[in-house]
C-alpha cells in the first residue's frame, strides 16, 4: 500500500516546486514599460520608508525591481545620501523625465507613458 502513496507525493512535491519556480522567475506584467522608462532616461527617486514609494512600486507590480530607481535615503532613514542631494530632490517619489522636468507624488502608469513616450502593455 505504501509503495503507490511514494511516487504521487513526488509527483505532488515536483508540481508544487515547479509552480512556484515559475511564478518567482515569470518575467512581471509591465517589465517592458519599466525598461522603456531607463531607456528614456527617466528616473525615479524615492526611499525605502516612504510609503508613497511603496504605492507607486506596487502599481508596477512584480516589474518594480525593473525600475529605474534611485534610492535617496541611507540605512538609518535619517537624511538623503548625496545623489539625491545633488539632483536637487525634495519629495518622494519624484520622477524625472530626459526635458529635466519632475513629477512629485505617485503618478498613474498612464501619466508615465505619456510624459515618457512609452507604450503601456
Amino acid at each position: 500500500m505504501k509503495k503507490p502513496l511514494i511516487p504521487i507525493i513526488i509527483v505532488l512535491v515536483v508540481v508544487v516546486i515547479g509552480s512556484f519556480g515559475w511564478t518567482t522567475f515569470a518575467p512581471g506584467p509591465y517589465d517592458d514599460f519599466a525598461q522603456c522608462l531607463e531607456e528614456n532616461d527617466v528616473t525615479f527617486y524615492g526611499a525605502f520608508w516612504c510609503e508613497n514609494c511603496d504605492a507607486q512600486k506596487q502599481l508596477f507590480s512584480k516589474s518594480a525591481k525593473k525600475l529605474p530607481y534611485v534610492e535617496c535615503s541611507p540605512a538609518s532613514g535619517q537624511g538623503q545620501l548625496q545623489v539625491c542631494q545633488d539632483a536637487g530632490i525634495e519629495a518622494y517619489p519624484t520622477w524625472e523625465f530626459a526635458d529635466g522636468s519632475r513629477e512629485s507624488g505617485v503618478q498613474s502608469l498612464e501619466v508615465l507613458a505619456e510624459r515618457s513616450g512609452c507604450v503601456l502593455p
